[in-house]
């Protein structure tokens, strides 16, 4: 089942609609909002982005399982200042390589894997679709290949993996249902995953998103920018498999500081809204201008 959201905020922060497939629909309580649409679609390419910090154990497998989803055409690797040889196995493998020389977190990381397909887009063409994929998916990034028709076929701006119970994770949700309400207060849809960072976006999506939240507040901060621009997510279920934070320590200080990022990406988003809000109730509207 795939859910989606219009962008469009349903008074009393009712659930977005759910449907069998994605498609473009209208709340009653506004206008019709519809994914925003290019032409040449029959041309267009994907791009896969893999942001990647010492992964050198999974990026192989994770390069060549992304390179056979269907109209792929470049798989570029990030490399966010690895310590081992992350950059030259997953060049060994077939993909395009990038690297930062220290890490600078994963919304750098996208900023500049989208920047550099930007720049091997062709003029005649229209700018490839960006896939984002996590390093650590291995053989399994190929089944983010669903991901891509939403936005191919221009249903959706912006499609998000729902992943199944992974075997081994330690977390209780506390995160998880954090950033959800967020976005539910934020926009008036109640995502699943609000974490998944498998996303499939077009140029114009992305753009509108940056600069995008630092750290672990990357995906909450988009989906709320993007929804409240009046773009249309949907979220799609892909069979996807990745290294889970387990229950120890280090597990449980990873999910303190993605807390951490998350509260901080929401909490600037309100300051924002506030600030925005402020400034059109204060500010007069623009009149005609006199010259003595």
């Amino acid at each position: 089942m795939t859910s989606e959201h219009t962008g469009q905020a349903p008074s009393g922060g009712r659930p977005a609609e759910v449907g069998k497939a994605p498609r473009a629909t209208s709340n009653t309580d506004g206008p019709t909002v519809r994914p925003h649409r290019a032409p040449g679609r029959s041309r267009q390419r994907v791009a896969v982005i893999i942001p990647a910090k010492d992964e050198s154990r999974r990026i192989a497998a994770t390069v060549r399982s992304a390179r056979a989803i269907p109209h792929v055409d470049l798989v570029l690797v990030v490399d966010d200042g690895s310590t081992d040889n992350t950059q030259h196995v997953a060049r060994e493998a077939g993909a395009v390589v990038v690297r930062h020389s220290h890490n600078r977190g994963k919304a750098a990381a996208m900023e500049t894997g989208a920047a550099v397909v930007a720049m091997r887009d062709v003029a005649d063409r229209p700018s490839r679709l960006l896939l984002f994929v996590d390093g650590d998916l291995g053989d399994t990034a190929v089944n983010t290949a669903p991901l891509v028709p939403p936005v191919y076929e221009r249903e959706a701006d912006m499609s998000i993996a729902l992943l199944p119970p992974q075997p081994g994770a330690g977390g209780r949700g506390i995160v998880v249902g954090a950033a959800r309400r967020a976005v539910q207060r934020a926009t008036g849809w109640t995502p699943t995953q609000p974490l998944s960072g498998m996303r499939c976006l077009t140029r114009e999506a992305f753009e509108a998103a940056t600069p995008l939240a630092r750290g672990w507040g990357v995906e909450t901060g988009m989906t709320i920018d993007l929804l409240r621009q009046g773009f249309v997510a949907v979220e799609v279920p892909c069979e996807l498999r990745h290294r889970p934070s387990g229950g120890d320590l280090r597990g449980q200080l990873h999910r303190a500081a993605q807390y951490r990022d998350v509260m901080l990406a929401v909490s600037s988003r309100r300051v924002r809204s506030a600030v925005g809000s402020a400034r059109d109730t204060v500010l007069p509207p623009p009149g005609p201008r006199t010259h003595r």
